[in-house]
């Protein structure tokens, strides 16, 4: 509202176009999901996309790339696979995994088929050439400066504010709930994500993870929640085999008790067949780079 958006657009177009495919202003919803909760990032994007900032494809990229998991809970997921004091090379091969990813996934389909088209016209979009005789932060610093003089008060902030918590609250928690339900129940109940992981078997044999066939049992049930990989990796002996897990859980970023039901609940085009195809090409791009990390390491 005050114009972050517009300065930080015209700063990062020249690093956020050449590897992501995306506008400048979606290094703040990065930096919102890494600091605060990716959920906020999503909701952030879905808002950005209803006002006519984002095309479609932007909006996708942005929604089921970029919205991570904070680092609090990273810590909280590094603890659960008894860990902790690895912390920092577990952040730091998360960050690695997931640029990877970054850079891979709006190139490939479903995301690059998505179309350039904007959900509203929107007159005062961001232009992304700078002028002559501006420079980069100059030209950002008068976009930011005009966007906060047009902004309607800190009333009518707090008023918005209030309507979108509102929306997640009454629009979009419900649906977050009964999905997020609906694949816990199949997690915990039923072994059909053991099933589902048994051709990952060979893959980690191939990759030298010991205690593959317990650890294939992780790879897939992080879709249902991300939690629950590290859960169930806490009875792995093998550290080696934990940490990938833990890496592998924060990276597939695709989970339908939070991320993937608020992106199904949103404004974001995406629809649940996309993100199962995301989130397993999130798997298989990120799971060789985590093991040639963790195979360092240890």
């Amino acid at each position: 509202n005050y114009g972050l958006l517009e300065l930080f657009g015209a700063l990062f177009t020249k690093v956020m176009r050449p590897l992501f495919r995306l506008p400048g202003s979606a290094s703040v919803g990065c930096a919102t999901s890494w600091l605060g909760d990716g959920t906020i990032g999503v909701l952030l994007t879905s808002k950005q996309y209803e006002e006519g900032i984002y095309t479609k494809r932007e909006a996708a990229i942005i929604g089921t790339t970029f919205s991570v998991v904070s680092i609090t809970f990273s810590l909280v997921i590094i603890s659960q696979v008894g860990l902790s004091r690895m912390f920092l090379p577990f952040y730091l091969t998360v960050l690695l995994a997931g640029l990877v990813a970054a850079i891979i996934m709006p190139r490939i389909p479903p995301l690059s088929k998505k179309p350039d088209e904007y959900y509203v016209e929107n007159a005062g979009r961001q232009k992304e050439v700078i002028p002559e005789g501006y420079t980069p932060f100059s030209w950002g610093f008068a976009q930011a400066t005009e966007r906060a003089e047009k902004s309607e008060g800190l009333k009518q902030f707090f008023i918005d504010g209030g309507r979108n918590v509102l929306d997640m609250w009454m629009g979009v928690t419900p649906v977050v709930m009964a999905m997020g339900t609906l694949a816990l129940i199949i997690a915990a109940y039923t072994p059909i994500f053991q099933w589902l992981g048994i051709p990952f078997v060979p893959i980690l044999e191939l990759l030298n993870i010991p205690e593959a066939q317990l650890a294939s049992e992780t790879i897939l049930i992080g879709f249902a929640d991300m939690f629950l990989p590290s859960v169930l990796a806490a009875g792995i002996e093998s550290e080696l085999t934990r940490f990938v897990i833990a890496c592998l859980s924060v990276t597939q970023l695709i989970y339908m008790s939070e991320v993937g039901g608020l992106l199904l609940g949103c404004k974001i085009p995406v629809n649940f067949k996309d993100l199962v195809a995301i989130f397993l090409l999130r798997t298989f791009i990120t799971l060789p780079v985590i093991v040639l990390v963790a195979h360092i390491i240890f």
